[in-house]
């Protein structure tokens, strides 16, 4: 429990001759909401494919929990809960089995995972949803289902690929207050991937990744330094009048 969360350490990963990710590093700490900042294209996604091992990083090191996730991939990627940009659920099976499916592929058993299901739904306000289809829930809701998903093994760290695209303002909202309260109350932390700024708060850890390098990583507030935070991230990536 002393590890962060999350440690990149020195990590690259080419598609053929195209560099998408130049020498990354970056950590998560303990119970906290770090941002991903980034223009479509600028690798975040990418990063996370390295996280989640759909890619394997041709250089450096990345740590879940302590564990290398090349030496030790089984228990690393037990240490994580992901939402990805893409829908994740079936939208003709009902949440309930969406989650037990999920709970499946982790080895829970089925009474456990009965009660694991209750909870979860419980964390993200579905329980009244349960055994309602995914293609009947609403933008938001279905987010939080995939969240509920993300919960299912009791991860150490979420990761979240712009978990709000495509949702109104009030399911924005919604879908951000429940990360920080997850935060808060369970146990975790998250890696939270967004283009929008106002997603993002003054105390919140912050990394700015542009064309697949780091440009500057530290706390929110003090990163804009006294300036707002859009005017600084076009100053940075160099995209200012």
């Amino acid at each position: 429990m002393n590890s962060p969360a999350l440690e990149i350490d020195n990590v690259s990963h080419n598609f053929g001759k195209v560099k998408a990710l130049d020498d990354v590093s970056l950590t998560v700490p303990r119970g906290s909401f770090t941002a991903l900042l980034g223009v479509n294209g600028a690798g975040k996604t990418t990063l996370f494919s390295l996280i989640t091992r759909l890619y394997t990083n041709s250089s450096g090191v990345i740590r879940v929990a302590g564990h290398d996730l090349r030496r030790d991939p089984a228990q690393a990627l037990a240490r994580l809960g992901v939402v990805f940009q893409s829908r994740a659920l079936d939208t003709d099976l009902t949440v309930r089995q969406n989650l037990e499916y999920h709970a499946s592929l982790h080895g829970i058993s089925r009474r456990m995972a009965r009660e694991r299901i209750a909870q979860v739904l419980d964390l993200v306000d579905l329980a009244d949803r349960r055994d309602v289809r995914v293609s009947a829930l609403s933008g938001g809701q279905s987010r939080r289902a995939e969240i509920a998903r993300a919960l299912i093994n009791r991860p150490e760290l979420l990761l979240l690929d712009e978990a709000t695209v495509g949702l109104d303002v009030k399911s924005r909202a919604e879908v951000l207050a429940l990360t920080r309260r997850l935060i808060a109350e369970e146990n975790v932390s998250a890696l939270w991937a967004t283009h929008i700024m106002d997603e993002i708060a003054p105390s919140d850890g912050l990394v700015i990744l542009h064309q697949g390098r780091v440009l500057r990583r530290g706390l929110a507030g003090e990163i804009e330094a006294g300036g707002d935070l859009t005017t600084t991230f076009l100053e940075l990536t160099g995209q200012s009048a």
